[in-house]
């Protein structure tokens, strides 16, 4: 697929601005924002594959660090889900309004506490994003409120050996009132490094994107 845009941008967010990379397919169908997990960043080798394989099925991507270096030195902040949904909102908003991306539906692929970010974003912006992907994430800590307010459609994936966050994602998927799935990838632990996993996330991730990010009326 060959690649239209590839942008490092600063998205300003109250007194600091978040760094992400920005990139779109030529006619790209839609574009999928990455809301890392807890210790991780937009380097994370497996968020990275995973949008690759996105932008092969032609969706734009930005993966981006919704906590500063500083901030992410933090433990708790790590875990400040409104924080993290609040740079989420506004990275969201930022695209809403960059002529390249504007008119392009949205989508959240979130990771350990990014996915309970993704989620709570999801709730409060219900007419902005077509789709979330969950991998191997905590969903849980967005919320029974947020979570029955979802109306994206929600794919949630976890490994066949990441026995809590297996219960954690079905109470999570129980309280969910939108379109939504629940696969477990077998022989999977929870950072999807068996050899085939991390392959079969980015697919289905992919799969569920196309089906669900339609162009804007």
């Amino acid at each position: 697929m060959t690649a239209l845009l590839e942008q490092l941008v600063h998205i300003p967010s109250d007194s600091i601005h978040i760094e992400g990379m920005l990139e779109l397919p030529e006619n790209a169908q839609g574009i999928v924002l990455f809301a890392h997990g807890s210790g991780s960043s937009r380097h994370s080798p497996r968020n990275n594959y995973v949008a690759r394989i996105l932008r092969e099925a032609g969706i734009g991507t930005l993966l981006m660090d919704l906590l500063t270096q500083q901030e992410d030195m933090n433990y708790e902040t790590r875990f400040d889900i409104p924080l993290l949904t609040h740079r989420l909102l506004d990275a969201t908003r930022w695209i809403g309004h960059e002529p390249v991306t504007q008119n392009l539906p949205a989508g959240y692929f979130g990771a350990s506490t990014g996915a309970a970010a993704a989620l709570q974003a999801a709730a409060q912006s219900p007419h902005n994003i077509a789709a979330v992907v969950s991998r191997g994430g905590r969903p849980d800590l967005a919320g029974a409120a947020a979570l029955g307010k979802v109306r994206a459609p929600t794919l949630l994936l976890v490994g066949g050996f990441d026995d809590v966050v297996i219960e954690l994602n079905q109470s999570a998927y129980d309280l969910l009132n939108c379109q939504k799935v629940f696969t477990i990838i077998p022989g999977a632990t929870h950072l999807f490094e068996e050899p085939g996993t991390l392959e079969q996330v980015a697919h289905q991730a992919a799969a569920w994107f196309k089906k669900y990010l339609t162009p804007k009326i």
